[in-house]
């Protein structure tokens, strides 16, 4: 029986990480639960032992349904019947197994039918799902929407709406627009005010909208007259099962991820209800839902990333040429390695970027029910700076690791991996997409190098550097503050041209220095507290440096003349 989370030490590695403790604190109020529910942990240790189960319940499902089931939903895929989505048989036996389970809505509070778990273990489980299909991973990474609805809904509609996700209401984020992709200030699908009905009505189109026939969906509409940018969007929820002024107009013929419908929709005088307050759907919510999901994005590029190394080797194992295995060639042992550490290194940075969320999460919540102390306030405006920086910088390397991995995959396999025979061709059809959605790798550029600018990196970097200290690896401290130095030489030289166009031209050099440094040090940290992460480690530091001398040799040799030669 495959077990696609007790087959993974290095979940359990970042599950147990020391800041855990201080996360299930305040995520459970100090387990104030207690005495109120009988499933509500009693302690730190329980906590562990509950995600720890529960992970272990949902890695046996993906092991043995979800992932036996990736390659049907693969080639049947939704099919829409009478304007409505209809799943495929795989991905309607998924979900049976996931509701039945009482796997649907885990992160929400147990007084929602939820389970309370924190942001860890939830984006852990998305790690999970997308190793056995990504494709249906997109269905089920959607209860970020239920997030959102918690985190900035009114109690009457928290009531409504989120009980219903453990009970295997499906979610989406209907937000993108034929003209409004990227550019989501564009976004023209109008939300009126029927004073009569007293409720708001939507109308106009969506499009390339993810699961868009789903259960409940948060949609981004223009509820202010006669303005054209994110001052006049709202955010609204949307309830599919009451209402038939609702269409789905096409599905979308994909490369990838075939088992997740992406649509076309049409809103006729459909009914809603506001999030929040009027205005604030972009500049607030929706800012807070995409950071969720390109967190998820992250998990999904890991879960996707170890699915491409573990078929490539198996199949390196097994595969003779010249009379000996083929992973016993440099060529491709090489090519393993440097997956391995990838993942690894890109692992990391998932949960320490999820650890960061968890803490400025649970003080916010906790804020809602009183003022926060001095030093909790702090603590509050601290990880979530960090969250800010580090969820796009997650991104940016995580879905292009993702789609590297994938493609020395089926380089392993030769012509057998471009063939359809194996699953390597299909998760690499699947990998392409993580580096375009939730924000292109180029918009993640331009989030991330903010924390370069003001210097949050770099305040980042010196505390790792801190913590290293008095550790059998502080000797790597001389060689990675070599790196720092040339990260800062190299920011300097483009701050000192007051171009604000050299400064995007060179902005992904500086943010992928920064990643570089910071991937370094976790992976140290990490060796502490388990010393196979060293040969990681070890292996990327040397890569880091010479990729980190390349870029800095190009920018302080770039000649800010050259960017006419670059210009179109």
């Amino acid at each position: 029986m495959a077990n696609f989370y007790t087959d993974n030490k290095h979940l359990r590695f970042q599950l147990t990480h020391p800041l855990m403790e201080k996360i299930i604190k305040l995520k459970e109020n100090n387990f104030a639960e207690k005495d109120k529910y009988d499933f509500a942990p009693i302690d730190y240790k329980d906590a562990i032992d509950n995600y720890d189960k529960v992970l272990e319940i949902l890695g046996e499902i993906s092991g043995n349904i979800l992932a036996k089931n990736a390659e049907s939903v693969d080639l049947e895929g939704p099919s829409l019947e009478n304007n409505r989505v209809r799943y495929a048989r795989g991905t309607e036996e998924n979900n049976k197994a996931l509701i039945e389970a009482g796997l649907l809505g885990m992160s929400l509070p147990r007084k929602y039918n939820g389970l309370n778990f924190s942001i860890v273990p939830y984006v852990m489980s998305e790690e999970i799902v997308s190793r056995a299909d990504s494709g249906y991973a997109n269905i089920w990474g959607l209860q970020d929407c239920a997030e959102t609805i918690h985190e900035f809904a009114n109690e009457e509609q928290k009531q409504e709406f989120l009980p219903r996700f453990n009970k295997g209401d499906t979610a989406a984020m209907i937000l993108t627009e034929p003209d409004a992709g990227s550019d989501l200030q564009s976004v023209q699908l109008k939300a009126t005010f029927d004073e009569e009905k007293n409720i708001w009505l939507l109308n106009g189109v969506k499009r390339f909208i993810t699961n868009g026939d789903a259960d409940i969906g948060l949609v981004l509409a223009r509820s202010e007259e006669n303005t054209s940018d994110a001052r006049g969007l709202s955010l609204f929820l949307f309830d599919n099962k009451k209402n038939d002024c609702f269409q789905v107009r096409r599905l979308e013929n994909k490369l990838g991820i075939h088992g997740s419908p992406t649509c076309e929709l049409i809103f006729k005088n459909a009914p809603a209800q506001l999030v929040g307050s009027r205005r604030m759907g972009l500049i607030k919510y929706v800012m807070s839902l995409m950071n969720s999901a390109r967190l998820g994005i992250g998990a999904q590029s890991v879960g996707l990333a170890e699915a491409a190394y573990r078929e490539a080797l198996k199949y390196a194992e097994e595969r003779e040429q010249f009379n000996k295995t083929i992973i016993e060639f440099p060529a491709v042992y090489e090519m393993l390695t440097d997956m391995e550490v990838k993942i690894n290194a890109m692992r990391s940075l998932l949960y320490e970027t999820a650890r960061f969320v968890d803490v400025y999460k649970a003080y916010t919540f906790i804020m809602q029910e009183r003022k926060l102390e001095p030093d909790e306030r702090k603590e509050l405006k601290y990880y979530q700076r960090l969250a800010d920086i580090y969820t796009p910088l997650l991104k940016l390397f995580s879905s292009e690791w993702c789609n590297d991995i994938a493609y020395d995959a089926i380089q392993i396999f030769g012509g057998t991996g471009y063939m359809k025979d194996f699953p390597v061709e299909r998760i690499a059809r699947d990998a392409r997409i993580t580096s375009i959605y939730e924000g292109t790798t180029q918009l993640q550029v331009v989030a991330a190098i903010k924390g370069v600018t003001n210097g949050s990196f770099l305040k980042k970097i010196n505390e790792y550097a801190e913590e290293l200290k008095g550790t059998e690896y502080e000797h790597y401290n001389d060689v990675l503050l070599k790196m720092v130095r040339q990260y800062e030489d190299a920011v300097n030289k483009v701050h000192k041209a007051e171009n604000s166009e050299l400064l995007d031209f060179q902005a992904r050099r500086l943010v992928e220095m920064a990643g570089n440094i910071i991937f370094s040090y976790i992976l140290l940290l990490d060796s502490i507290r388990d010393k196979e992460y060293e040969k990681s480690a070890r292996i990327f530091i040397q890569k880091a440096k010479a990729d980190n001398t390349a870029k800095a040799s190009y920018i302080f040799d770039f000649d800010i003349e050259l960017l006419k030669d670059y210009r179109k």
